[in-house]
């Protein structure tokens, strides 16, 4: 075969193949890193959302759901763990609403299986009709539904008819006869009441108020608070106490109760964290598996991606990496053998599979917090945060052997 005839079938097999199919280098002004990456997370977040959304959208997701637990039965909690802990971490993307791209007509199906999800969580004839007072757990989950509505009140509230309403309300105000842990469980009370604030017109101020000065008690310094007036080192800092406070704080200021001062402090704090989480991503895409409730798998870097939504990334740190880190994360992860079963559930475990790392008050319910790093999802596509290029994080650029600022404490 002469160089012609070969050349000519090279370029004929090239054009034959999908688009799909061919790696081309592109130059930094064209690069759609961030659309792509963008794109593999919102079908990662509705791949986690769709079983939970669509069972409980014809009251079955109890019939439904398989209940995975190291210990006990958990079934009397597990459902509103479910719901309320991944309805938190999808909210801000449902906020942007429906639109005519295929992203918004992905974006309009949830939103709408989620309202019908919130009139059968919350109706007392329903098959699912969830648990919110009986037993210490729901407390925490009641605080979870109530963060996604603080997140999306447009898509998520406003819409429902004047009897979801009520019984959202009624649900809320039935959790009152739990009395919260000394400890970052105070938060969850709090972020009820900052719901009951905004969307009843009344929220018990004491529980708020006791919840913000006891975590002001709490800080131990450079970013960080106890769990209690205990420091742990686990991240809990990032699954509950700091989004929610911040949550609890930034509403109260909306209802003219004046937290400026206390709220820039917060935010500090958290702004400091989240620089912190940043470095904890190794080259890879791994973190330190340190503390309880590892199950909660990427969940655990809530903070940071709530950071970036607002748009307060500290300095020295940018949106590209940020992106760059987190996707490679939540990818690493969710793609490990084992992480969902054959029907598409959450199953217990980090990385895959692994029943040990479950806790006696983990089941499947419990493994939807990981929705919690999606917030990033909330900035439209059009953001700063998905254009440009990727760029290294701070851990993947020094064992580069690239030149990094040096990390100074805050107080």
């Amino acid at each position: 075969m002469n160089i012609n005839s070969a050349m000519r079938k090279f370029f004929c097999l090239i054009l034959s193949l999908p688009l799909s199919g061919i790696v081309m280098a592109q130059s930094p002004a064209n690069n759609d890193a961030g659309q792509k990456e963008r794109v593999y997370l919102v079908k990662s977040l509705v791949r986690i959302a769709d079983p939970v959304l669509t069972a409980l959208s014809k009251n079955e997701l109890k019939q439904q759901m398989p209940v995975e637990a190291k210990t006990g039965d958990r079934k009397s909690y597990t459902y509103l763990e479910a719901f309320g802990r991944l309805l938190a971490g999808m909210a801000p993307w449902l906020e942007l609403g429906p639109d005519q791209t295929s992203e918004g007509i992905l974006r309009k199906k949830y939103i709408e299986l989620a309202r019908i999800g919130l009139h059968n969580a919350t109706d007392p004839t329903s098959a699912d009709f969830m648990n919110f007072n009986k037993g210490g757990q729901p407390v925490v989950d009641a605080a979870f539904l109530a963060q996604a509505l603080l997140r999306a009140p447009h898509q998520l509230w406003d819409p429902l008819d004047a009897a979801t309403k009520a019984n959202i309300i009624a649900a809320f105000k039935s959790s009152r006869v739990i009395t919260p842990g000394y400890n970052n469980w105070l938060l969850f009370s709090a972020t009820i009441e900052a719901a009951l604030l905004k969307f009843d017109n009344y929220g018990d101020r004491m529980r708020m108020d006791y919840a913000i000065k006891q975590h002001q008690l709490w800080y131990k310094g450079d970013g960080l608070y106890g769990d209690g007036a205990d420091f742990h080192w686990d991240y809990y800092n990032s699954f509950v106490i700091q989004p929610m406070l911040l949550d609890v704080l930034q509403t109260l200021q909306n209802a003219g109760v004046d937290q400026k001062t206390t709220y820039d402090t917060a935010l500090k704090r958290a702004r400091r964290y989240a620089a912190i989480q940043e470095r904890l991503i190794s080259p890879e895409g791994t973190y330190p598996p340190i503390g309880r409730s590892l199950a909660y798998r990427f969940g655990a870097f809530q903070l940071l991606s709530k950071i970036a939504l607002m748009q307060a990334l500290p300095a020295g740190v940018k949106a590209q990496q940020v992106r760059a880190a987190l996707y490679t994360l939540i990818k690493r992860q969710l793609e490990a053998p084992g992480t969902f079963d054959n029907k598409g559930w959450l199953q217990v475990g980090l990385y895959g599979h692994q029943p040990d790392i479950g806790e006696g008050y983990i089941s499947t319910g419990s493994l939807y917090l990981c929705s919690e790093a999606f917030l990033i999802l909330g900035l439209p596509p059009t953001d700063e945060f998905w254009q440009k290029a990727d760029e290294d994080w701070t851990a993947k650029k020094v064992w580069k052997g690239i030149d990094i600022e040096t990390d100074h404490a805050i107080d």
